[in-house]
């Protein structure tokens, strides 16, 4: 691996590339920037097309201090809801075995999820019978009626707090509280989580959601093994992914980043790496949010699905599995809508596949139609385009990723660059 510097930017090439300096000069200039001007203290972006060796853009530290360490390839980041798309993964790998159906009810997995009450209306939990089962294929894509702390107002979401379904790390001081009430095993999580109205009918409704943690119960009953190994034999490793954790191992510290929080203009470390919750083993592995990765790893799970299911000579998925997986599975008159506070530039009225969304028609920003993707609350983001054969992975670690318009920023720069390749 060659490494050069560029004024505060540090790009990492594959060995034996033909040009010293990588393309993509506007995207550095946007990651160079945002550091240059303090927004965030470090990026990289992971950018690949074809099966070209990927380009590692990389500008800053992975914290504030001088001393820390400069961001690169193999930097550690909190990737949030970017773990939804691998248990997606997982999910599909069952789907292909035949130990899951699409349209199957949960409750074959999940016995308690065979009699779900819907809600009257926000303001209260009086509720009545649900009109029809959950099934896998709601799970997967948000529209099983499920709720979400991080989104879900009122009585519920009072209730799903009360009742520990907060299946999410943010730091060591808010983490013990949360300890206290949080069921202590995926198998818990997921009854618990039954007991609870839904906020909608089953497959009426995009409603951002707990569905991909409760598919992470599904994976462990159907897959017959703990979801944490079944990503890790099935996926991870197969994939020479030795970078991506639920707990990060304490001798890679050095290379974790450290999240921010920003109050108005002021950031302030919300997560040290060296007092990291993610240093401690969760309550159980969180299918929606519980993964830390670098750029370089989930490049390879990125170039996977881009090359429909393959990498490097192993196969995860069959092409027509990576197809159906990126492709929109919202029941009949459901539309995605981005969840208010995620960053997220995509205008609601598109699809949505299994754990991402996916594009249905071109869009003024650049996204092209069948493009699926998804990004984390921490600011992280990726897009996967297979019928171009195109792939961006974006690696920063702040809250609320709506703070910036990186996404957005990142996109009005690479897009055209990209344009560049056939």
């Amino acid at each position: 691996m060659r490494r050069f510097v560029i004024g505060a930017l540090a790009v990492a090439l594959p060995a034996g590339a033909a040009t010293p300096l990588p393309p993509f000069p506007a995207t550095r200039a946007v990651l160079d920037g945002y550091v240059r001007s303090g927004r965030v203290p470090g990026a990289v972006a992971a950018i690949g097309v074809g099966d070209q060796p990927t380009v590692f853009l990389a500008a800053g530290r992975i914290a504030e201090e001088t001393a820390a360490a400069p961001a690169g390839p193999d930097s550690l980041w909190r990737i949030y809801s970017m773990t939804k798309p691998v248990t997606a993964v997982a999910a599909m790998i069952l789907i292909e075995e035949g130990k899951l159906r699409l349209d199957q009810p949960v409750a074959d997995f999940i016995p308690a999820f065979a009699t779900m009450r819907v809600q009257d209306n926000p303001q209260t939990l009086e509720s009545h019978p649900a009109k029809a089962q959950i099934t896998i294929r709601h799970l997967l894509t948000h529209t099983a009626g499920l709720g979400y702390s991080i989104v879900t107002k009122g009585p519920l979401g009072e209730a799903y707090t009360k009742q520990g379904l907060v299946p999410f790390a943010l730091d060591e001081r808010t983490e013990p509280r949360l300890r206290t009430t949080r069921p202590a095993s995926l198998e818990a999580f997921a009854n618990r989580a039954a007991k609870l109205p839904l906020v909608a009918e089953p497959g009426t409704r995009w409603s951002y959601s707990i569905g991909l943690d409760v598919m992470a119960r599904v994976v462990e009953v159907a897959g017959g093994m703990p979801f944490d190994r079944f990503v890790q034999t099935r996926i991870f490793a197969p994939l020479g992914m030795t970078s991506t954790f639920f707990t990060v191992p304490r001798s890679e510290i050095g290379r974790f980043a450290t999240t921010y929080g920003y109050f108005g203009d002021i950031s302030v470390p919300l997560d040290r790496a060296d007092h990291s919750v993610f240093l401690i083993r969760p309550s159980f592995p969180y299918g929606g949010s519980g993964l830390v990765s670098s750029a370089r790893d989930y490049d390879r799970f990125a170039h996977m699905l881009q090359d429909e299911g393959t990498l490097d000579g192993v196969r995860i998925l069959k092409p027509e599995t990576a197809r159906l997986m990126m492709s929109n599975l919202l029941p009949p008159g459901v539309a995605f809508a981005a969840p208010d506070g995620t960053g997220n530039p995509l205008p609601a009225g598109g699809g949505y596949g299994a754990g991402g969304l996916v594009v249905t028609t071109d869009r003024p920003n650049g996204a092209r139609k069948g493009t699926y993707g998804w990004a984390g609350i921490g600011g992280t983001f990726f897009s996967v385009d297979p019928v171009r054969h195109r792939r961006v992975v974006v690696m920063v670690n702040y809250l609320p990723p709506g703070k910036w318009p990186l996404q957005r920023d990142v996109a009005a720069a690479l897009n055209p660059e990209l344009k560049a390749f056939p």
